[in-house]
Parts: structure tokens; sequence; C-alpha cells
């Protein structure tokens, strides 16, 4: 037994496949099993260590000195293997060229900018609104869910409106590709030539408005921050992170209101509890699953050595619901004091745009909770699969007006 094998046996296995279909219908109880089984397992399927509590997976997510993402926040080890695009230098990358790179993207993401967007932002939250009501019954992700942040993001970056549809199908692809290679991932690429030709075209400096955050990363080029490829990389990386997470956030927390009525009646009598309950729930029902990371040298988590250049498998929604960091766990509670969620992830490779996503929940579902009188449940479910997303293919959603 060599030294790798030997300190993998000192982790209880992970029997589980956290990328099955029955796994994502409901993945609590399985959480739940892999936090009590111990502070780190070993999966032999995916020959990776997995973390499931709150306070590991923070460490892991924090400490980018020793648990990399420059050799990729996926199953695949770039140290090992070629990946499928160019790492993101912004998402993939430790510093400094992440210092660099996240510089530049902080710059388009400050209090001033955001609220220069915040007008624009609660006007079309307003119009989606009124739309679903005079629907009354509705598919809360086709005509909710998707078609705000497909609207406002891509506005506020100023992408183009021709050829929006392929917006989400290339989220799917990105997302996926962080699991193994499996059906999931093989369905998500079967157009990738296309959507992907659409993407790097349309992420062009020519492409974009010029008064977009798109123009702002691009003037990191004209002050020699950014060579012109790098900046149509953080380009694609942005776009790539402000949508489908945000899109599968509004479907979960649609989800949460109606089926948590007294939830829906705290939000319709005091709807500046919106932001907070969209930060509920991100923890409760967060889009984002997990991240991977690469140990960079020998180390020890919860007692169980790891060698240097191992994959490590973060659960952050297992984290959202871990007993030992939040009171009552299971329970969504739009007044809770949720700071510490791991729903947009943490450390210095956090959400870049999370200013942006709390603005549209929090303007989209102010409106919806000024406006609108009841929320249910119009009909059954359907899952959306995705290896590192949690989200609905369909949340079939009858409201009322006021």
């Amino acid at each position: 037994m060599n030294a790798a094998t030997q300190t993998r046996a000192s982790a209880p296995v992970l029997a589980i496949d956290p990328f099955a279909r029955e796994f994502m219908d409901d993945p609590y109880p399985h959480f739940e099993a892999m936090r009590e089984a111990g502070p780190v397992l070993w999966s032999p399927k995916y020959e990776c260590y997995v973390v499931a509590r709150h306070e590991d997976v923070q460490r892991v997510l924090s400490e980018w000195q020793t648990f990399s993402s420059a050799a990729g926040v996926g199953l695949a080890n770039f140290n090992k293997e070629k990946p499928w695009r160019p790492p993101s230098i912004v998402l993939e990358a430790d510093p400094p060229l992440h210092t660099r790179t996240r510089t530049v993207l902080a710059r388009t993401m400050t209090p001033g900018v955001v609220r220069a967007l915040r007008e624009r932002f609660e006007r079309e939250a307003e119009i989606l609104v009124d739309r679903v009501l005079d629907m009354g019954t509705f598919d809360a992700v086709r005509d909710f869910a998707e078609r705000y942040p497909t609207k406002v993001f891509p506005d506020a970056l100023g992408l183009p409106e021709k050829g929006r549809e392929n917006l989400l199908p290339y989220g799917n692809m990105v997302f996926n590709s962080f699991g193994p290679r499996n059906e999931l991932t093989e369905a998500a690429f079967a157009n990738a030539e296309n959507v992907r030709g659409w993407i790097m075209a349309n992420c062009a400096r020519e492409a974009l408005t010029k008064d977009g955050l798109g123009a702002m990363i691009y003037a990191a080029v004209d002050s020699g921050e950014l060579n012109e490829d790098e900046a149509g990389m953080l380009v694609r990386s942005f776009l790539s992170a402000g949508v489908d997470t945000t899109v599968n956030a509004f479907g979960n927390m649609m989800w949460c209101l109606a089926t948590f009525p007294d939830q829906w009646a705290k939000l319709r009598e005091k709807p500046e509890l919106a932001r907070n309950a969209f930060e509920e729930s991100l923890r409760y029902e967060g889009p984002a699953q997990a991240f991977f990371r690469t140990t960079t040298k020998e180390t020890e988590i919860g007692g169980v050595k790891i060698d240097a250049n191992e994959k490590i498998c973060a659960f952050m929604q297992s984290a959202n619901r871990d007993a030992a960091r939040w009171d009552n766990a299971d329970t969504f509670d739009i007044e809770r004091k949720v700071v510490g969620h791991m729903g947009l992830g943490t450390g210095i490779h956090g959400c870049v745009g999370q200013p942006i996503a709390r603005l549209e929940g929090e303007a989209v579902f102010a409106a919806l909770a000024r406006k609108a009188k009841s929320i249910e449940l119009a009909g059954t479910p359907t899952r959306h699969y995705n290896n590192v997303l949690r989200a609905f293919a369909t949340l079939p959603v009858r409201v009322t007006r006021r």
C-alpha cells in the first residue's frame, strides 16, 4: 500500500454517487449522512475527497494557498489533463493572476455602479411581476426565473439582444463540466460549437455597447492592465457566472414561497424583507451545490492526512444545512440572521457578481410581495438535472393580485 492509498484509507468511504439523479432528487438526507460520517470522506468512484460540514467547506474554499482553484474548480485536474476550454482567469486562477483580474471585475461591482443599475432593475421587476400576475397561472421557470436574469444582466453587460437563447445552454455546459463526464455533460455539449461560437463572438469588444459593464472590462486593456484576450475571457466568465445561478436561485425561491405560506405571509406584510428572504433561499435551497479544489501540498482535515495534488469536493449546500452552524437548519425562515451561508461561495473566489444577484433578487421579490396576494403551486414541479447546480425544469405556480 503506497502513501496515497494509506491516506485515502484513513477517510470514511462515500458509497453514494453525488452525481446520480437519485441523489439530486433529494440530496439533504445524504448531506446529513455525509456530515455525520466525518469531516472528510473518500469517493472511490471519482477518486476525490469530499467535505460536507460548514467548518470544513469554509476552510477548503477560503485557504487558496493550500486548496487551489488553478487546477480547476471541477472534478477534472488540470495538472493531469487538458481542460475543454481555456481555464477562467478569475474562477480557475489563484493570486497573483487572480488578484489582477479580480481587481478589474471589482470595479464593475462597486456600490456606485450597482446603485446606477437599481432603477432599471426595479422597473424591469415591476414589468415582470405585472406580467405573471396578469397570467395568473404560469411556469415560474420559463415565464419568471429565466426571463428576468437573461434580460437585465446581459443588458447591463452590454450584450446584443439577438441570440441570447444561447446563454442558458452555455451556462449549462460550463456547470455540467465541473462534474464527471456523464450523460448530463454529454447532453449539455450536444450543440457546443454553435453555442460557444455565439458566446465568443458576442463577448468581443466590438459586439458590446459602449456604456455597459463589458466596456468597463475592456477599458482595462486600454490602461494596460489586461490584454484583449484576457478581457474577452473575463466578460465570458462574468456571463457564465451571472445568469444560470441567478435563474436557478429565482426558481428555487419561488418554490420556497409557494411551499411555505407562513413565510410568504411575512414577506407580503413586510416587502422590505425581500433582500434577507433571498439570502435565506440561497442558504435553504441554494443553486450552487459544490465546487472542487486541488491540494497544493500535504495537508490535514479533521485528522485525515491528504497528499498534494488531490481533488476535494466541497459541498456548499450541505454546509448551508449544517445543524452545527445553523439553528433549525432545515427550516426556511426569511427573518433568520443568514450571514455565513455558502450560496454565493466564500473567500477570494466567492461569486464576483453577487452584488448584482442580490439586487436582482431584492428587486423582483420586493415587487412580488407588494403586488401579489397569494402564491401556490399549480402542479408538480420537475427537476432540471445538472452536475453542480440544483434547479427546476418546470415549476407551475398560481398567483393572485392584491
